[in-house]
């Protein structure tokens, strides 16, 4: 007996070592690869005036319709995506076998190329003697090419096509955990597949839905190399303002406009977690 209990204290306490050690490395991860380059960026910021660049930045009509377009192109984008990603998501978990791999295969085709080889392949089908305009132009539905390089629908384009998988992916992982019994157990009770999928696997998606929405949110709102190449200078978004400050004023109006949409994003985010919040509460 005492010497179970002598060996299961050392067990245990190389079990708790082992877990410390396995929280430690993503913490020590994080520190130094986010939060420590945020200070910096912080600190940076404050050079050359103290907090001059945030007022600045907060008192400029150019500075806040950067930060107006940066979040106007990343809600159409995530709006746009979660409109797509979900049917497509929906079909994944539908289907087994050979159809699933070749799917979710088609879903991070774009992950097997670089970013600018993306846009770049966008800039061609959209041009105005792209594939999209001479296709539309040959079957007789437009004369003139349409607009599509140079606008806030081009870049939406291309954002939604990168976008789709940081979408797809988690919402399709929590789709297949959804308990398959209870959608029989509503059809036993009389539901049609209507009311099956609106009351029971509607609502028991909407973690992954949050989830990827929020994800491809974040990821939107930073996004410089397809807006600068299929953008409108005129409506530039704050990841192009930043790179063209780092190259003609300095470090310190970039970090300043870093922290800006650093803060905007997480009071974005606390507001919408606590409605999420307030939303589950009132179903209970």
């Amino acid at each position: 007996m005492a010497a179970a209990v002598a060996t299961a204290i050392p067990r245990t306490s190389i079990g708790r070592r082992g877990t410390l050690l396995l929280l430690g490395v993503p913490v020590v991860f994080l520190v130094v690869f986010f939060a420590a380059p945020m200070v910096y960026m912080g600190r940076r910021s404050l050079e050359n005036g103290g907090l001059a660049g945030y007022v600045e930045i907060l008192s400029s009509p150019v500075y806040l319709q950067v930060l107006g377009n940066s979040f106007k192109t990343a809600l159409l984008t995530t709006l746009s995506t979660v409109l797509l990603g979900y049917p497509l998501a929906y079909a994944i978990a539908r289907v087994n076998g050979a159809l699933r791999i070749l799917l979710l295969g088609l879903v991070l085709m774009p992950f097997w190329s670089s970013l600018l080889a993306r846009t770049f392949s966008w800039l061609a089908l959209l041009q105005d003697t792209g594939l999209i305009n001479t296709v539309l132009n040959n079957m007789g539905l437009i004369d003139q090419p349409l607009p599509l390089v140079r606008t806030e629908l081009g870049v939406t384009i291309a954002m939604v096509h990168i976008m789709l998988p940081y979408f797809v992916l988690p919402l399709f992982a929590t789709m297949v955990k959804i308990d398959r019994t209870l959608l029989r157990a509503a059809e036993s009770l009389g539901a049609n597949a209507f009311q099956r999928f609106y009351r029971v696997f509607l609502p028991l998606s909407m973690p992954g839905v949050g989830a990827g929405a929020s994800l491809v949110f974040i990821l939107s709102l930073g996004f410089y190399i397809t807006p600068a190449v299929l953008g409108d200078p005129n409506q530039a978004m704050i990841g192009e303002v930043i790179a063209t400050e780092l190259q003609t004023i300095g470090f310190s109006r970039a970090g300043a406009l870093g922290i800006a949409l650093l803060v905007a994003t997480l009071v974005l985010l606390a507001v919408l977690g606590a409605a999420r919040a307030a939303y589950q509460r009132s179903n209970r």
